[in-house]
C-alpha cells in the first residue's frame, strides 16, 4: 500500500525522510518566489473518522474486519480503560500507515481547485503540509477546498499554526516559512550572488534554508537540561552524554546552510560548559575552573579531560564542536521512487547519502559496492547495519578500516557466534597450565547413547597444538 501514495508525501514511508520535504520544497521555489499556505492538522492521529478511513482503504471484508479492530480496541491506562470511537491508536506499528491513507488524495484534491494554467504543489510529511503557488488568489482556493476535504475525514486545520505567507516579499507582516525544523526564505541580493535560472540568467534572489531559530533554541535547552542533570557527575561522563546530542543534531542540519549556525552553537555550547564547570567550584576562579575543565589537542583548547584506553595509555577526550560537522548537498529522492519498485541497485547506492548514515559507514558501503559480505544481498533503506571487524581484535586482528565492513544486523549476529567459538578455541589453545587441556567438539547425526554403530569426529587441543580423530562408536 505505501508504494501507491503520492509523489509529495514523505513523512512515515520507507525511503523518504524529512530532508526529502525540504528538497521538493527547494525544487518549488527555487526559480520563482511563491506565496505559501503552512498549514498543521490539529490532533490528526486523535480524530481521524473511522468509517471514513475504512471506506477509503476499499479493501476485502477480512481485512477491514481487522483494521476495524484495531482502531476500536481502545487504550487501557493502568486500570483505566478509555474507548476509541475516533483516530488511531498512538504508538502503533500500523498508525502511521493509516494515517497516511487519511491524507492519501490531498494533492489531487489541491490540484482540482486550479484550473488551467500553473497548478499548486503540495509537500507532506506526516499530518504537516504545504501549498506553494505564485498567486495568492489561487492560493486561497487551494486553501479552502483544503479544508473542505478534511472535514470529510473527521480532521480539522490548527489555526495557531496556519498561516500563508511569501518566500521572498513580506506578506502579512511575514516572510518565508519554518517547516520541520528548518527556515525556507528568498533574499533579494546582487547580480554576482544571484541565484540564476535554467538559462544562467541571474533571477535577483537567492533561495536559502537554515535551520530554525527554534530548533536553535530547543537544541540549545537540551543540552542545558543535560548539564543540569549531570551538575554532580565527573567530567568524562559530561563528554560522552553530550557528543551523541552535538552529532545527531548537526547530522539532522548539515544538508542545508548551515556553518553560520553551527558556529554559534559552538559559542553557546562553550558558555554553558564553563558555567557547568565554575558552578561546580564556586570559591574558585573562572581562570581555575577554565584550566581545570579545558585541555590542549593539537593547536586548539577543547573541554575535555585525559583517560586511559584498555591498554593503559592516556587519550584525550572531548566534546565536539558543532562546526566539525561539514555541510553538504543532500540528493533527494527521485520522482516515484520507491524500496518496493525491485530498482535494489539505486537504493543501494542511496545510502551513502542517507542521513542518518556516518561517514565511516558510508565509506565501507562504497568500499563493499552496497552488498553485505556475509550474504552477498544489498542493502535496502531501512535495513539495520551493523559495522564489525573482518578479524576479531581478540585474534589479532587491526581495529582500521582495512578491518571492517558492514553486515545486516542478523548476519552479524550470525557472525559474532562464530567469532566466540573461535575466540574460545584460541584462549584453550594459549592456556600455558603445562598439561594437556582437552576441548572435544563432537559432530554425528545420532547421540552417543545410540544402539546402532555410528561413526563421529572429535577435534580437540592439546598444550596448543590441534589434531583430528576418526573413530567408531558402539555402545
Amino acid at each position: 500500500m505505501t508504494p501507491l501514495l503520492r509523489v509529495n508525501s514523505y513523512g512515515f514511508r520507507p525511503g523518504r525522510s524529512a530532508h526529502d520535504a525540504i528538497g521538493a520544497i527547494f525544487n518549488g521555489i527555487r526559480y520563482k518566489p511563491k506565496f505559501v499556505f503552512d498549514a498543521d492538522i490539529k490532533g490528526c492521529f486523535d480524530h481521524i473518522d473511522h468509517e471514513a478511513l475504512l471506506k477509503k482503504l476499499n479493501t476485502y471484508p477480512k481485512l477491514t474486519h481487522l483494521i476495524r479492530g484495531w482502531l476500536k480496541a481502545g487504550v487501557m491506562d493502568g486500570e483505566v480503560f478509555t474507548p476509541t470511537e475516533q483516530g488511531t491508536p498512538q504508538g502503533g506499528v500500523v498508525s502511521p500507515l493509516l494515517a497516511n491513507i487519511a491524507l492519501h488524495g490531498l494533492e489531487m484534491e489541491v490540484s482540482q481547485a486550479c484550473g488551467t494554467g500553473e497548478k499548486p504543489i503540495v509537500i507532506r510529511y506526516a499530518d504537516d503540509f504545504v501549498i506553494l503557488h505564485s498567486d495568492q488568489a489561487e492560493l486561497q482556493k487551494a486553501a479552502k477546498r483544503v479544508t473542505t476535504w478534511l472535514e470529510h475525514m473527521g480532521l480539522r486545520l490548527n489555526p495557531g499554526k496556519t498561516s500563508m505567507t511569501h518566500t521572498l516579499d513580506p506578506c502579512d507582516g511575514n516572510v518565508g516559512f519554518e517547516f520541520l525544523g528548518f527556515h525556507v526564505q528568498q533574499y533579494p541580493v546582487g547580480r554576482t550572488r544571484s541565484g540564476r535560472d535554467t538559462h544562467r540568467r541571474p533571477l535577483g534572489f537567492k533561495t536559502l534554508i537554515r535551520p530554525s531559530q527554534e530548533a536553535i533554541k530547543r537544541h540549545t535547552r537540551e543540552i542545558g537540561r543535560k548539564l543540569r542533570a549531570l551538575r554532580n557527575a565527573p567530567q568524562e561522563a559530561v563528554v560522552r552524554q553530550l557528543n551523541p546530542i552535538i552529532a545527531g543534531w548537526c547530522n539532522y542540519h548539515r544538508w542545508v546552510v548551515c556553518s553560520e549556525v553551527f558556529r554559534t552553537c559552538d559559542y553557546h555550547t562553550l558558555r554553558q560548559l564553563m558555567r557547568w564547570g565554575n558552578a561546580r567550584h564556586p570559591d574558585k576562579g573562572k581562570k581555575w575552573a577554565s584550566k581545570k575543565y579545558r585541555i590542549r589537542v593539537g593547536t586548539q583548547t577543547r573541554f575535555g579531560t585525559h583517560v586511559k584506553d584498555h591498554a593503559g595509555n592516556e587519550i584525550p577526550i572531548y566534546v565536539r564542536y558543532h562546526a566539525e560537522t561539514q555541510s553538504q548537498d543532500y540528493v533527494k529522492v527521485r520522482g516515484d521512487a520507491s524500496p518496493y519498485d525491485g530498482n535494489l541497485l539505486y537504493w543501494a547506492k542511496r545510502l551513502r547519502q542517507h542521513p542518518l548514515v556516518n561517514n565511516e559507514k558510508a565509506k565501507l558501503l562504497k568500499t563493499q559496492q552496497w552488498r553485505c559480505p556475509r550474504c552477498g544481498l544489498y542493502f535496502h533503506d531501512g535495513d539495520l547495519l551493523e559495522i564489525d571487524h573482518l578479524v576479531p581484535t581478540a585474534l589479532g586482528g587491526k581495529d582500521d578500516a582495512r578491518n571492517k565492513a558492514v553486515y545486516h544486523r542478523h548476519c552479524h549476529d550470525e557472525k559474532t557466534v562464530e567469532d566466540l567459538e573461535q575466540i574460545r578455541g584460541h584462549r584453550v589453545a594459549q592456556d600455558g597450565l603445562g598439561h594437556s587441556r582437552l576441548l572435544v567438539s563432537l559432530t554425528t547425526g545420532h547421540t552417543l547413547r545410540s544402539r546402532v554403530k555410528r561413526e563421529f569426529h572429535a577435534r580437540f587441543w592439546i598444550d596448543g597444538g590441534e589434531s583430528d580423530l576418526l573413530a567408531d562408536h558402539t555402545e
